[in-house]
């Protein structure tokens, strides 16, 4: 395995327009795509996320994110975590 494909965590809050734009369902369906794991949640007055695969997949999240006409990221707030064993990316309550 390549440096390049070295799986990470990263817990990440969202803040900006982040709610009632369809966020959760475009992260979830974009992680997915990319083969993404972890999960993806409101929370108050941001939205908070931790996902786990490579860096480079990671930033096509990201980028995916901020692309989106409805969506506007203010800022990001973001920490590196252990990695965790899970299948899928799922949307949180």
């Amino acid at each position: 395995m390549g440096v390049n494909k070295e799986k990470l965590r990263r817990h990440i809050c969202f803040y900006g327009r982040v709610q009632g734009v369809g966020f959760r369902y475009t992260a979830m369906q974009l992680a997915q795509s990319l083969g993404l794991t972890g999960w993806v949640r409101n929370v108050e007055d941001f939205v908070e996320m931790e996902v786990q695969g490579d860096a480079a997949s990671i930033g096509r999240l990201l980028e995916g994110l901020e692309k989106n006409r409805w969506i506007y990221i203010e800022r990001m707030e973001a920490a590196e975590l252990s990695l965790k064993e899970e299948r899928q990316f799922s949307l949180e309550w």
